[in-house]
């Protein structure tokens, strides 16, 4: 099963402390601090994900669903 390989004590642990950032605000300050310096960190990791092969694919097949970019999800006419 695949979920017990995502969610489990490694990944709960992560969770936790992610958590805990959070609530301790050091995340805010770390948020904070990237934003004075124009989020580099940020920008960079968006960068990288849009140049991701996933996303490559991704954009081209949006590109041969006319629907998509006319914001028409349902044809009307037909639903």
């Amino acid at each position: 099963m695949t979920g017990p390989e995502v969610i489990n004590d490694e990944s709960r642990a992560a969770m936790r402390n992610a958590l805990k950032r959070i609530q301790t605000g050091e995340y805010a300050k770390m948020f904070i601090q990237e934003g004075n310096t124009n989020y580099p960190s940020m920008t960079a990791r968006r960068r990288l994900n849009a140049e991701h092969e996933i996303e490559q694919v991704g954009a081209k097949l949006r590109g041969m669903m006319p629907w998509i970019a006319a914001n028409q999800l349902v044809d009307k006419s037909k639903n």
